[in-house]
């Protein structure tokens, strides 16, 4: 502390309610505001004004961190380092209006499909940290993943909390739907959590398999029709195309190593 005594004083008193009123931003930079302030001959008002939405500010990205750790994404992944350019199967336009959130509030889905290295992933973990940045509760998941998951859940006899958390999420991204068929008895707990979603919440789906061929994901065939139909119901069905941008842009990197 600096100043007189009874600055320090009263700063000693800033520390200690900002302290129990839990508030970090305040009292960590009251005081470097407070010179600020007085540099630019600021009123009171504005001073704490400016301290107020610090605080703010810091919670709100706290906050973000905390649900973007929450989702449990594999690697965050951003609208604007997407390359738009090397697939323009994409389409730009549409993927920019659904990162405002809208079709989640509506409850709707989004399936991306195409082939492997295309960019689904890239896509569906993108407009999850959109959802994020939105303040919505969000969760990414492979199918094997969510699988196992519920099998386990259901042999510790809490099935039913794990399957009522998905329902209760905003937004669940559920990768890679068609590398692995679903074991015996899963592709039912799977349905489970899509049939419980079903207009309570939304979700992502990446797939590297046209619709009709889900049979080799879900084996039942009524089963496989029911996922479908839940699914691809007020569903955004965006095609990445067939050509894999990632291997394309290894090639590309390899051939510049060369020369």
């Amino acid at each position: 502390m600096t100043g007189s005594p009874k600055t320090q004083a009263l700063e000693a008193l800033i520390e200690a309610h900002a302290t129990e009123l839990k508030l970090p931003t305040v009292k960590r930079r009251f005081r470097a505001l407070a010179q600020e302030a007085t540099r630019e001959q600021q009123t009171p008002v504005a001073y704490l004004a400016a301290l107020l939405e610090a605080e703010h500010q810091e919670r709100a990205e706290r906050r973000e961190r905390r649900r973007l750790i929450d989702a449990r994404f594999p690697i965050i992944k951003r609208l604007e380092e997407f390359r738009f350019a090397d697939n323009p199967s994409v389409p730009q336009a549409t993927i920019a209006a659904l990162a405002d959130g809208s079709w989640i509030d509506d409850r709707e889905q989004i399936v991306l499909h195409g082939e492997s290295g295309s960019g689904k992933t890239h896509l569906a973990i993108a407009l999850a940290v959109c959802a994020c940045q939105q303040g919505r509760r969000v969760r990414f998941t492979t199918l094997a993943g969510l699988a196992n998951e519920l099998q386990e859940a259901e042999s510790r006899r809490e099935l039913a909390r794990v399957v009522g958390r998905y329902a209760r999420t905003e937004l669940v991204c559920l990768d890679e739907l068609g590398y692995l068929a679903l074991p015996a008895g899963a592709a039912e707990l799977v349905f489970q959590v899509i049939s419980e979603r079903n207009e309570r919440g939304s979700l992502i789906v990446t797939t590297n398999l046209p619709f009709g061929e889900w049979t080799k994901v879900f084996p039942d065939p009524r089963l496989a029709k029911a996922v479908v139909d839940r699914i691809t119901h007020k569903a955004h069905i965006i095609d990445t195309g067939t050509e894999s941008w990632r291997f394309r842009h290894g090639l590309q990197q390899r051939a510049r190593k060369r020369t």
